[in-house]
């Protein structure tokens, strides 16, 4: 694979910590390595670079699909292995008022 094309690292986006569940955390992206600095416009003053590739971020559903594409579109690439998913505890808002309980009361 030729290096013109550029460097793709492959992986999973993280969930947001505005969420507490697993909705949009799912699918993979293929996001560019920028091969150039951000350097400062003296006209406006605002940080940018000539690098448009930094601006592209591609979604697949799965890792397959990601590196299939990074292949056939000959651009070298890194993929990350798959995180094991977090386990997800349910809480109860009248567990805070449970009769026997052994946890400190935090209000």
């Amino acid at each position: 694979m030729s290096n013109s094309k550029g460097f793709a690292r492959i992986f999973q986006p993280p969930k947001s910590a505005m969420q507490s569940g697993r909705g949009k955390a799912t699918g993979w992206m293929l996001e560019f390595v920028p091969t150039e600095a951000k350097a400062l416009d003296p006209l406006t003053g605002w940080y940018g670079s000539g690098d448009m590739r930094g601006q592209v971020r591609l979604q697949f559903d799965t890792r397959e699909q990601a590196i299939a594409y990074a292949e056939g579109q000959g651009i070298a690439y890194e993929a990350e292995a798959a995180a094991a998913p977090a386990a997800i505890t349910p809480k109860v808002y009248a567990d805070n008022f449970r009769y026997g309980r052994h946890e400190n009361w935090s209000h």
